[in-house]
């Protein structure tokens, strides 16, 4: 006949069961409908996107005035990132219609970023002492882009952005392909915004093309 468990062992294995099933699990980061959609904006302009660690989402602004698809902050750090994705895929074959058919006038898609840039920084100022940049080759290769300018604002103080004093504006074309536009938000410019604004643009890039591909392998 097996033994009769004692009172003692019986309870160190009700404590030790105890102690197992309390264990916290872990949780799967919860998907959004804002992430989906935003994913599907991605996907339809050959856009990649993987959300960096220690971000999380908030409310993307969409209004009149401020047209965004996806927005993270870093809780407690005073940073928040907006995203904008738009394929000109359609776009380019319109403009190859028109542009073969009629020989007129008419705006290039792969112009794109320059005037959304422009547009939305004076959205966000009051237009004064906003001056692009163009972005180096360096850069652009690194989110696999053709073309790209970026913006330091001066930002009006608004409720829309949260009362933030500052924000870096960069728009990016893969030419025939998309747009994307991120906008980083802060009340100090320094050395921790930029740390957070390389990680917040390491996380969006255009899927590399063939051409691409073979620049990387010469």
């Amino acid at each position: 006949m097996p033994r009769q468990l004692t009172p003692l062992l019986l309870v160190l294995f009700a404590l030790a069961f105890t102690q197992v099933s309390a264990q916290p699990r872990s949780k799967p980061i919860p998907v959004t409908t804002q992430y989906n959609k935003f994913k599907l904006l991605a996907a339809k302009a050959n856009v990649t996107f993987t959300t960096p660690k220690g971000f999380n989402e908030i409310p993307a602004l969409d209004n009149e005035d401020f047209t965004f698809d996806y927005a993270m902050e870093i809780a407690g750090k005073g940073f928040e990132v907006w995203y904008m994705v738009r394929s000109q895929k359609e776009n380019w074959a319109s403009y190859e219609r028109v542009f073969l058919n009629v020989k007129s006038r008419v705006a290039n898609p792969d112009s794109v970023y320059a005037e959304l840039g422009k547009a939305q920084a004076a959205a966000f100022t009051d237009g004064s002492d906003v001056f692009p940049r163009t972005l180096p080759p360096n850069v652009l290769s690194r989110y696999n882009a053709d073309a790209g300018r970026s913006y330091m604002l001066n930002l009006i103080d608004m409720p829309e952005t949260r009362h933030y004093q500052y924000a870096l504006l960069v728009t990016l074309q893969k030419y025939h392909t998309g747009t994307v536009m991120m906008v980083c938000f802060t009340n100090q410019k320094g050395p921790e915004f930029y740390k957070n604004v390389e990680r917040a643009g390491s996380s969006i890039k255009f899927k590399p093309e063939p051409a691409d591909v073979d620049k990387l392998t010469d």
